[in-house]
């Protein structure tokens, strides 16, 4: 069948009314819409107007792809010095499922951190010495040691922490804020992703577009992928002898015919494709200005490290994270690689933590001297954490961690959180949690709840059900993280 006719026979009540050309078409799609309709005209307003005043309206999202191990980074467990290559009693996996990487070895050789702990801050907060810039600055932050989630592999596990559920083609998280706090910058997307190269790449996964994509949502909440060396955006520039005025005469020729096709067949693509091209052709002037680090002072290059005047190190895409932000974008999206680290934890942790420890700290200091550090949520987290046994064999002086999802440490700071925070508990393994547990739903529902939405109320209709980030299972708001 042809498209046009499917779409024709397929007409809904609501594309009926929202192609009315009478003023009670947009009225009753307004109406049908629960208000965003009108919202979405402003590019000061949102998609989805807020259930209650929000104290977060940016979000940057520092993922560290692997799972850091968080015994050796935040979660301090002293005692198991005396349960060297020791194998982990029965009482304390309780059965709980393991990687096919470790479930054929024949012990679990407890392996303890080898790294020095301090506490710091009011809070007291134990961080490993690994991490001396970040330990600095706990008293502005929140840690979360009792994360947990049930996916137990990369893929999923990374999927899940990103878009609520295991299964891809969901919108993720950046894709949620975008549809429903819209765009603060005419000239920039409202959600940006980059992928910082580690200074070690002894075992990169693999990271792919779907995990900022629109899903269900219209396609213009997609992340755009911010490249980190040549051109920020393929393409973006006009190719030699074309003219602004020649890309500008030929974007307005392509609107008319995507018009034409909207107009006939009403595919909200076309619509999304329209509003794309012109989004590509103000950025034109916009990104370049942006990524152009020349125009920050001296004083703040070294703040980040030296690193940061270098293209794709996690400094410089931290420092561009904070100049995004500034710029109105919504939601920045950093993922840094390499924290698999199922063997020489020795080896490459420590270059791990010298990538992103200084970077961190100078941009939560960095927000805080531009004013934007109460109304921008800093997180930081991978998407699961790691095992207190050894993958292989085990040696005072180095180890590997396998998976583990039972629990792991994540930090948050400003845009609503309450500073010098820890929550949630772990046993002497840090193989469960003993109080206070967060699972990923519940950081779903927390962090929209900053950004002023009720978790359970922000919906979209796909597919006959009311479909919402935090999925069908119960969510928690932790009220005790929020300031």
């Amino acid at each position: 069948m042809h498209p046009e006719t499917e779409m024709g026979l397929n007409l809904t009540r609501r594309r009926f009314f929202g192609q009315g050309a009478h003023p009670l078409g947009y009225a009753a799609l307004a109406s049908l819409l629960g208000g965003r309709a009108s919202a979405a005209n402003s590019i000061d307003g949102g998609g989805v107007t807020p259930h209650f005043p929000a104290k977060c309206k940016n979000i940057i999202y520092l993922h560290m792809v692997g799972g850091p191990p968080q015994m050796d980074l935040y979660d301090y467990k002293p005692k198991m010095k005396d349960f060297y290559d020791k194998d982990l009693p029965d009482s304390i996996r309780k059965g709980q499922r393991l990687t096919t990487m470790t479930s054929g070895q024949a012990r679990f050789p407890i392996a303890p951190s080898k790294f020095k702990f301090k506490q710091h801050g009011q809070s007291g907060m134990w961080v490993s010495e690994l991490l001396p810039y970040t330990a600095s600055m706990a008293d502005d932050m929140c840690f979360v040691r009792s994360m947990n989630t049930e996916a137990i592999n990369h893929e999923p596990a990374i999927t899940y922490i990103q878009t609520g559920n295991q299964v891809t083609g969901r919108p993720c998280l950046g894709s949620w804020v975008s549809y429903g706090l819209g765009a603060l910058n005419h000239n920039l997307p409202t959600f940006v992703v980059m992928v910082a190269k580690p200074s070690n790449t002894e075992q990169v996964q693999a990271i792919s577009g779907r995990l900022w994509q629109s899903g269900y949502l219209p396609g213009e909440h997609a992340g755009v992928s911010f490249r980190t060396s040549g051109d920020p955006i393929l393409y973006l520039n006009n190719p030699p002898g074309v003219t602004s005025s020649t890309r500008r005469a030929s974007l307005d020729g392509l609107r008319r015919l995507n018009e034409l096709t909207a107009r006939d067949i009403g595919d909200p693509e076309t619509v999304t494709r329209i509003s794309q091209f012109e989004m590509a052709y103000r950025m034109q002037a916009s990104v370049p200005e942006l990524t152009d680090l020349t125009t920050e002072p001296e004083s703040t290059l070294r703040m980040y490290g030296d690193a940061a005047k270098q293209p794709g190190t996690f400094a410089n895409t931290a420092l561009v994270a904070r100049r995004l932000v500034e710029r109105g974008v919504r939601f920045v999206q950093v993922y840094h690689n390499n924290w698999d680290t199922h063997a020489n934890v020795a080896g490459r942790l420590p270059d791990q933590c010298r990538d992103v420890d200084q970077p961190c700290w100078a941009l939560i200091q960095d927000l805080k001297r531009k004013g934007l550090f109460d109304s921008t949520m800093v997180v930081w987290g991978g998407e699961f954490g790691r095992t207190i046994y050894s993958q292989g064999g085990v040696s005072q002086q180095n180890y590997g961690r396998d998976h583990h999802p039972r629990c792991f440490t994540l930090w948050m700071a400003g845009g609503g959180i309450k500073p010098g925070t820890v929550y949630g508990e772990t046993d002497d393994f840090s193989y469960n949690i003993t109080k206070d547990p967060m699972h990923i739903r519940d950081l779903h529902a927390t962090m929209l709840q900053c950004l002023g939405y009720d978790h359970s109320r922000f919906t979209v209709r796909y597919q006959g059900l009311d479909q919402r980030l935090t999925g069908v299972e119960h969510a928690n708001v932790i009220k005790q993280v929020l300031a």
